[in-house]
This record gives structure tokens, sequence and C-alpha cells, in this order.
């Protein structure tokens, strides 16, 4: 995973690869609404901001609306005041964040909502690591489901999820083979928890952030 060092929003989004999908982590105010979004998608499409129109999936996830590029692909989340935009073509990303802060009912949450084994695990744990657990298990299925283009109504108990040292893995997803997911941790911020999934084959996550007036 690589990061990229102050670059420009439309120097990146000019050289977006096939085998990459690019990340972005901005601020987040919610008085702007989806403005930040546009701004991003905007470079990726070389249309003003004010032309990017948005449409809603059957479920809710935003689209780009029948006319601009059908080849991008994007996704976005936001918690606090940070949020991450996901883009790549031909894919559907799904990507989900939240700030990292004490859970006092997340083993309740987990017993009640996941699957036995990932609430077990979290019940194995030590309270003081358990916020942080859970709140990697939880942006790790929103953003399968984000990229499944369906919501939490689909049950977070249809889809398990394990966490290792070094990676998150898809282990089930009702439905669907998960031999052909992608199921990535992305490192933004020690005060932030975020997962980026798709459905396709590997790719190079190439993050920047992007700086006010870009």
């Amino acid at each position: 995973m690589t990061a990229a060092h102050a670059p420009t929003l439309a120097n990146v989004a000019e050289h977006l690869r096939d085998d990459e999908i690019h990340v972005w982590r901005l601020d987040y105010r919610p008085a702007l609404g989806r403005a930040p979004l546009r701004a991003v998608l905007a470079a990726y499409l070389g249309i003003a901001p004010e032309q990017v129109a948005l449409t809603h999936g059957k479920h809710g996830r935003p689209l780009l609306a029948v006319g601009l590029d059908p080849s991008l692909g994007f996704n976005w989340s936001h918690s606090g005041g940070h949020a991450l935009v996901a883009v790549g073509r031909h894919i559907t990303p799904g990507i989900d964040l939240e700030c990292l802060r004490p859970r006092a009912r997340a083993l309740e949450i987990a017993k009640r909502y996941f699957g036995t084994d990932e609430a077990a695990a979290l019940a194995a744990l030590p309270e003081a690591e358990r916020s942080a657990a859970f709140l990697e298990l939880w942006t790790a299925k929103e953003a399968v489901l984000k990229a499944l283009g369906r919501g939490l109504a689909f049950g977070l108990d249809r889809l398990s999820i394990a966490s290792a040292a070094d990676r998150l893995q898809l282990r089930r997803l009702e439905g669907d083979d998960v031999g052909a997911w992608q199921l990535q941790r992305l490192d933004i911020d020690r005060c932030l928890v975020a997962a980026l999934a798709w459905r396709g084959g590997e790719r190079r996550i190439r993050l920047a952030t992007l700086a006010s007036g870009d």
C-alpha cells in the first residue's frame, strides 16, 4: 500500500490505472453535503463539479447518473470531521470509516447482529482491545455491503470477517464466492478505522490526502 505525498487531485486523477484504486482522505463538514465528493469525481471525469450528477441504486448507494463515464466506480464514507473517497475503474468499491472511540456496547451489539464466531472472538479479547476490534469488523462488513450495493438491512450475520495482525479476511458471504473478493484494512490514522472492499482481482491501493483548496 503506497501513500502519495501531497499530490494534487488533478494530477493523480489523470493517471488512474485500471489496476489501481485511489483513496482520498479529506475533511468533512456536513454543511457542504456532497460537494467534496463531487469535486473528487469531477477531476476523474474531466468536468466541472457542478456537472457531476448523482443518482442512487436500489438500496441507496450513490451512483453516477446516466451519461457520465460508466467505467468509473466510487464510494465514500465519513465519520466525525473525516471522509474517505475510493475511486476505481471497472469495479464497484465499498469503503467505510469510523472514528476510534470506546464502544461500551460493542460485545452486546456483536452478539445480537454479528455471527457467533465473530462475537466469540470479541468476547475473548481484553476489554481494552474490544472497541477497536469491533470497529474493524464493523467497517469491514460495511465496506463489503457497500460494494454489494446493499445496506445494513442485508444482515450483518450473512457475512463473516476474520481479523489478523497482517490482514482482514472475508470468510463467508451468503450467496457469493468469497474467493472473488478483496478486503483491505486501510491504515489511515491512529484515530481512524477504515476498510476497503471490492469484487475482482488484486489492485494497488494509492492513498492521498486532499488538501483544502485542491
